[in-house]
């Protein structure tokens, strides 16, 4: 029975999240949810209880009672997102119904070691939170405050970095160039200083995961991700595709050139070191087919519906990568939409979704149970 309260509260959460300020009825949660009016009475009940939920006014009377409508309340809780890549640290605060609140970007070296990369995590959120006004004491005190806004504090924190990496422990891998952070407990020592929950996955994984919660999206699409590395996050029905050990989506690590020049990885003639040569010597119609080789690879294996282009290179050129894709896929044959829609926040943002997503019955495919997030967030 908590499991299912648990369900059936997520399901009314995502279509009050879905209205937005316009709000809705409970008879039209009833008929959106399949739950019986008396179930979405009790369930509104709770969450109005804690904070989540408030009155939207009334709709205007048909012939029987007008109906009171109900919409969420955004600064109820917050989710931390941040994106730790190589040479830079980008925090996002996203509100409750996904919106950016606040945002912090420093410089940052991933190589310094786990020690000050975790400080500087410290100060930035403290920072990124503390300019918002949002306090991190609460953490997934549910309950606390009932009624306040903001009563819930921050649920979690979702880091997303370059992997590979096992997001069942919570621990990198041998991330490409920075081997010391193999196996280090990063999620659990980062939840025992910040003393919250904190779930950690892969940089493409969590972009496209923020990807397949925009209205719109197709049920299965690439993300490809070209910044300081090359990668790609998968989505396919709707669920992020993580693979076993987290190793889905390595596309910066395919072999197309065989005895090519060495990449960090171990391999030779890898994508991301051929694409990333190009990009560095100017040659940016090179690194764009070399990009659209690999997105080729992508839809050939998968069959997906679409190419989503981001990162920080691509979003320095965007018309060049997104021409350049196309171009490829045109010349092989293969019909399929190609569109830069990544952001310079998306990694972070999707990193905070890791968080949200399962308040609202979006758990991302594979997720661990042990991340340390509450198994009932909203419902007491």
């Amino acid at each position: 029975m908590p499991a299912l309260r648990s369900h059936n509260a997520a399901l009314v959460l995502d279509l009050l999240r879905a209205a937005g300020e316009d709000g809705v009825s409970r008879l039209e949660l009833a008929a959106g949810t399949g739950l019986t009016p008396q179930a979405v009475s009790k369930i509104t009940a709770r969450l109005r209880a804690e904070g989540l939920v408030t009155d939207a006014g009334r709709r205007a009377s048909t012939g029987g009672k007008p109906a009171t409508v109900l919409r969420l309340v955004p600064a109820a809780a917050y989710a931390i997102g941040l994106h730790l890549d190589r040479d830079e640290l980008t925090a996002v605060l996203l509100d409750l119904a996904g919106e950016r609140v606040a945002e912090r970007r420093s410089p940052l070296d991933l190589g310094a070691g786990a020690e000050p990369v975790l400080a500087a995590v410290g100060a930035e959120i403290a920072a990124l939170t503390g300019a918002a006004g949002v306090g991190t004491g609460a953490g997934t005190g549910v309950g606390a405050g009932a009624g306040a806004p903001g009563a819930l504090g921050v649920l979690g924190v979702g880091v997303a970095m370059p992997g590979p990496l096992d997001h069942r422990t919570g621990t990198p891998g041998r991330v490409t160039g920075f081997p010391e952070w193999e196996g280090f407990p990063l999620r659990d020592e980062l939840a025992r200083r910040l003393g919250l929950p904190v779930v950690l996955d892969k940089d493409t994984n969590a972009a496209a995961l923020g990807l397949a919660l925009r209205p719109g999206t197709p049920a299965s699409f690439a993300y490809v991700h070209l910044g300081t590395g090359l990668g790609a996050g998968l989505v396919l029905g709707g669920a992020v595709l993580r693979g076993g050990r987290t190793g889905a989506g390595e596309l910066g690590h395919q072999t197309v050139q065989l005895d090519g020049p060495p990449c960090d990885c171990g391999g030779r003639g890898c994508l991301e070191v051929l694409c990333l040569a190009a990009l560095a010597r100017g040659d940016l119609a090179e690194a764009a087919r070399v990009l659209g080789t690999g997105a080729a690879n992508l839809v050939r294996l998968l069959d997906i519906e679409r190419v989503l282009l981001g990162g920080r290179a691509v979003l320095a050129a965007p018309e060049a990568y997104a021409r350049g894709t196309r171009a490829v896929l045109d010349g092989l044959g293969l019909p399929v939409d190609v569109e830069v829609a990544g952001t310079p926040q998306a990694v972070a943002e999707g990193a905070a979704q890791l968080v949200l997503a399962p308040v609202f019955g979006k758990e991302p495919s594979g997720a661990p149970a042990s991340t340390g997030l509450p198994a009932r967030p909203m419902v007491p």
